[in-house]
């Protein structure tokens, strides 16, 4: 079989005495990640560079954004799989638990996956593709990104897709100790397969420019989707209220969404033009200019699991005001954030305690605040520590038919397990007419862009023992050239 042959080439770097750690061929699926811009997407890049980096295979699984269709290859060639599903909602693409299997199959037999990680409670491909790995005999991982509630009518619809969803997953990754009790209680998940493991910003990418900030006025900073679960209301009553109360105030706003129209509404009534610059939606090497400008970072979730926008922007050396909700407690010290409660008034005061501390100089540099972020969240960390998940994972045993079947109905419950575990049937043969239409052996098994045998890293690694040797027989040439001299 095509896994076996693919298992056995992804485990002989183990014969290598220069590698110390398992490899693992992995696929991220999310419906958000680049062009699309945002906190998943960027965790999904980064995390999948950094493991690119220790000699992992990764692949990402998305789907198309515009004419951005197929395969296309990212930076240190990762390979990232553009598929034409109809999009729904919000960028998340609309599900059936049955329409995105063969083409999840066929990429899975191509790139010998072995490890599926996928990502976002909000994204219904990451949910199909953990359904039809579980189905295939491959591990699964799920980082959930988002906190919900528990009593209104859509929470308790999403809670009771990812109870069914994650019953059979083999480990479970949140960003922050409040996002994993929140999805602990939600999924009815053993705390046991459940980590936790942060977000990060790479520091060299968000640095602090005093020179780009104007004295003559104080800048407030917003970087956000203008949705309502960012609280973009709340910024509706603090624009006219502190531009009032501080003639030299001005507020700079990235970020685009249908709440967008609540900010136009609010500058236009107020004549604020000239104040409130709107830039619209930025490309994600754009938001450290736009940080740069300001003297102060603000925040205003309404439910946030950890929100690596704040640590973008205290590493940028901005004091950062922010509500007080979800993981944001845990990820700043107080020393660098101020925490204010999800209203106007509460917001206003932390903007202005903010005011009056930069005005009286008795806040940290701009350049020891980003000294003190760069040493919390590195994305190397939060790769080796993922790594671990991989390895604790692959020895572990995938529940065969009749135990998943089993497991849905007694931890979903009577009506709800009965239905998946029927859907599961359906898919299992499903899966079964498609290997017999098209046998995994017929399947052309894809070159490796990245991972140990990677055309990618062996030209890489070809490169860099290039510059190394030019660099010996230039030190060598100077060598020579003294001894002459």
């Amino acid at each position: 079989m095509v896994y076996r042959r693919g298992l056995e080439h992804r485990n002989s770097h183990r014969n290598d005495p220069h590698i110390d750690h398992n490899l693992h061929n992995i696929c991220m699926v999310s419906d958000f990640f680049y062009p699309n811009t945002g906190g998943v997407e960027s965790h999904i890049y980064q995390l999948s560079q950094c493991l690119i980096e220790r000699g992992h295979k990764v692949i990402v699984v998305t789907h198309a954004y515009g004419d951005r269709k197929g395969i296309r290859y990212l930076t240190n060639g990762l390979k990232v799989y553009y598929l034409p599903l109809k999009v729904m909602y919000n960028q998340s693409t609309a599900t059936t638990l049955l329409h995105s299997l063969p083409l999840l199959r066929c990429i899975f037999v191509r790139e010998r996956v072995s490890v599926v990680h996928s990502h976002s409670s909000f994204s219904a491909m990451a949910h199909d593709a953990l359904f039809h790995a579980k189905t295939m005999g491959l591990h699964t991982v799920f980082t959930d990104h988002s906190l919900f509630g528990f009593a209104d009518v859509s929470s308790v619809l999403t809670n009771k897709l990812l109870t069914v969803s994650l019953c059979d997953t083999n480990h479970i990754i949140c960003v922050s100790y409040t996002s994993k009790e929140n999805t602990v209680l939600r999924a009815a998940l053993d705390p046991e397969i459940v980590s936790v493991i942060p977000n990060a910003v790479d520091p060299t990418d968000f640095t602090p420019d005093t020179q780009r900030r104007n004295k003559s006025k104080i800048t407030v900073v917003v970087v956000s989707r203008l949705v309502y679960r960012k609280g973009i209301d709340l910024l509706g009553g603090i624009i006219p209220e502190m531009c009032h109360k501080y003639p030299n105030l001005h507020f700079i706003i990235g970020g685009e969404g249908p709440k967008r129209i609540i900010l136009e509404e609010v500058r236009e009534r107020y004549q604020l033009h000239d104040r409130v610059r709107l830039l619209g939606a930025l490309e994600h090497h754009q938001v450290r200019n736009v940080l740069v400008e300001g003297d102060i970072f603000l925040n205003m979730s309404l439910t946030e699991a950890f929100c690596m926008a704040i640590v973008e922007g205290a590493s940028c050396g901005l004091q950062v005001v922010s509500t007080r909700v979800g993981g944001i407690p845990e990820v700043l010290p107080e020393n660098l954030i101020i925490l204010c409660e999800p209203s106007v008034k509460s917001l206003c005061s932390g903007l202005e305690q903010s005011i009056s501390r930069l005005q009286a100089g008795t806040l940290p540099s701009p350049e020891a605040i980003h000294k003190t972020v760069s040493t919390f969240y590195t994305w190397r960390d939060v790769a080796e520590r993922t790594e671990k998940v991989y390895d604790r994972v692959v020895q572990q045993v995938v529940l065969p038919m009749e135990q998943r079947l089993q497991r849905l109905v007694s931890h979903c419950g009577l009506v709800t397990g009965c239905i998946f575990a029927l859907f599961v049937i359906v898919s299992f043969l499903f899966l079964s007419f498609l290997r017999w239409r098209t046998p995994d052996s017929l399947i052309e098994i894809a070159v490796d862009a990245t991972g140990p045998y990677g055309a990618w890293s062996r030209q890489y690694q070809a490169t860099q023992k290039n510059d190394r040797r030019g660099q010996t027989d230039g030190c060598k040439e100077t060598l020579n050239y003294s001894e002459k001299h």
